[in-house]
């Protein structure tokens, strides 16, 4: 594999297509730190890292609207790739679906939304979108 966080992110969206409760997939830091980010800003439900013997997996329920049964996660995708590194300043972050959605940066502060950037006043790697 040789973009892990767009098999993340894929991983995401696939799931949410076929209205799937739960979805599992490897852990690592980056993994991690994207998947605190959209529980804190209400994505998903809940997330639960679970020890494995080869590698750890992180466990991932996601959210959909208790009437209409749609996905709290309209659209979900990679700005960043390994062979096009995207890098914005803070007054050059994006603004994602006129401020509704967020981006995720990858920062010296560590991985924070675009809101947080600008309150911090860093910039950084452009990650990924979600609205």
């Amino acid at each position: 594999m040789t973009d892990p966080i767009a098999d993340y992110l894929t991983r995401i969206r696939n799931a949410y297509m076929v209205g799937h409760k739960v979805v599992e997939v490897p852990s690592s830091k980056m993994k991690l730190a994207l998947t605190e980010i959209l529980f804190e800003q209400g994505y998903i439900l809940t997330y639960k890292v679970v020890e494995g013997t080869p590698y750890n997996t992180i466990k991932i329920a996601l959210k959909y609207h208790p009437e209409t049964k749609k996905p709290a996660i309209k659209k979900i995708g990679r700005i960043s790739t390994p062979g096009l590194r995207r890098y914005a300043p803070v007054d050059k972050i994006p603004r994602i679906l006129n401020g509704l959605g967020i981006a995720i940066l990858s920062t010296s502060k560590g991985v924070i939304t675009d809101k947080k950037a600008k309150e911090l006043n860093v910039g950084g790697e452009l990650i990924c979108y979600v609205y």
